[in-house]
């Protein structure tokens, strides 16, 4: 009795072996599927062109066609300037310095690592809110 127990324990643990290495597998090739891909600077500028980059939540910068930043972080608006060098954006914004970046996509997340000092900036691209509230 003891040695069938033992025996059907070690099936069930070689069966969940299996179905989580199965998942652990399964969860690999999905994250392979969405590669992380670097942009040129034509990419940037038709992907980032009247739209917002924002974590969901803490903040947004709006790329507005004319070349205008608008950034919205923890309450505080700030206007500067972005641009397209080569294949980097730059951004000019007062109280957080100027910085050229490089920008990688993969899926819908986009992050844009500094050229220089700083801290990375990731988040989605969605539809641009407008000082009416509205999205276009």
């Amino acid at each position: 009795m003891a040695e069938s127990k033992s025996r059907l324990a070690g099936c069930l643990i070689a069966a969940l072996a299996t179905g989580i290495g199965g998942l652990v597998t399964f969860d690999a090739g999905f994250v392979a599927a969405e590669s992380v891909r670097t942009l040129t600077g034509a990419q940037i500028r038709a992907a980032f062109t009247g739209k917002q980059l924002t974590d969901e939540v803490h903040y947004r910068f709006v790329y507005d066609g004319d070349g205008t930043l608008r950034t919205y972080s923890m309450g505080v608006k700030q206007v500067g300037n972005w641009r397209i060098r080569m294949d980097e954006i730059c951004l000019y914004i007062k109280d957080m310095g100027d910085d050229c970046y490089r920008v990688t996509q993969s899926g819908k997340r986009f992050e844009l690592m500094p050229t220089g000092p700083g801290g990375p900036i990731d988040g989605i691209l969605e539809s641009a809110y407008h000082g009416d509230g509205e999205k276009r």
